[in-house]
């Protein structure tokens, strides 16, 4: 069964980092964002194919943010629109700065442990799915 929480970021937090921090404090092993909405100073994004952070900066609203939330990491996609209404995602990185708020649901999944492994394949530490031991 997911449990549902909700949570605020304040201005200046770091959006990917507070996230990290949060799930790392939480009982559950296992998480996903079901919906987040709030605005951006400087959004760190890594664009399909690239092998580093593009630095936005300026008002940018959050359109869209998902991704699944372990005590060892995250992984995370966001959407953003700039204030002519242009529109560009990515990965989300470090250094994505919360500007007026960030009002965020988050799924906690009580039954499932998710863990990052190095996946050789890729090389990236890549989503391990397990049942969680709740005995």
């Amino acid at each position: 069964m997911i449990k549902v929480v909700p949570l605020r970021l304040q201005p200046g937090d770091d959006l990917r980092l507070a996230l990290e921090a949060w799930m790392g404090e939480q009982q559950e092993q296992a998480g996903c964002v079901i919906s987040a909405v709030g605005s951006l100073s400087v959004a760190q994004l890594r664009l399909a194919g690239a092998p580093e952070a593009t630095t936005i900066q300026g008002e940018l609203e959050i359109l869209s943010l998902s991704g699944t939330l372990s005590p060892d990491g995250a992984h995370l996609h966001i959407a953003i629109a700039d204030s002519q209404g242009e529109v560009i995602g990515g990965h989300l990185c470090p250094g994505s700065l919360v500007r007026t708020t960030a009002e965020l649901m988050i799924g906690l999944l009580p039954e499932w442990r998710f863990r990052r492994e190095l996946d050789p394949a890729t090389g990236y530490a890549e989503l391990r799915i397990s049942p969680r031991d709740l005995g």
